[in-house]
């Protein structure tokens, strides 16, 4: 009785030379549709609605100023408070955190600076004059109120 043995030539290993073309194709995926982080915002910040909107068009030249009631009441309070970057701060401490804004920018931009409001609706308006007021002696004159589109 002949033995007879089927020759094959496949081998057992896995390809894996499409690999590296997967992986680099996700990493690149995820570096692409990744967005980072800018505020982690601790105040609470219900903007109100407005009709008449436009769009700022440089906002590498936009600083953003929260104002609004502490989310950690019993930490800050329940009178509103103004956030700048991730930190609380008072209406005297603004000229300084406008004049560390300008200095991030070039000397030709430091003018064209705008500083955005982002008050919650239920802030009292004593705050925003006291920001406003702040903001005139710190030289920053270019300043708007950031809204929600919608009905009145």
């Amino acid at each position: 009785m002949a033995k007879f043995k089927k020759k094959t030539n496949t081998s057992e290993e896995i390809p894996t030379s499409a690999l590296p073309d997967i992986i680099f194709m996700l990493l690149f995926f995820f570096m692409v549709t990744t967005v980072m982080r800018e505020n982690t915002l601790m105040v609470e910040n219900k903007l109100p609605a407005a009709t008449q909107l436009t769009k700022l068009e440089q906002k590498s030249l936009v600083s953003y100023i929260y104002i609004g009631k502490p989310k950690e009441v019993d930490k800050f309070g329940k009178e509103p408070r103004i956030q700048l970057n991730d930190a609380l701060f008072t209406p005297d401490e603004i000229p300084m955190f406008v004049l560390s804004e300008k200095d991030k920018l070039d000397e030709a931009e430091k003018d064209k600076i705008t500083m955005s409001l982002k008050v919650d609706k239920e802030a009292k308006m004593g705050i925003v004059t006291d920001v406003r007021q702040q903001l005139r002696e710190a030289n920053a004159l270019k300043v708007n109120y950031s809204s929600l589109p919608g009905a009145l």
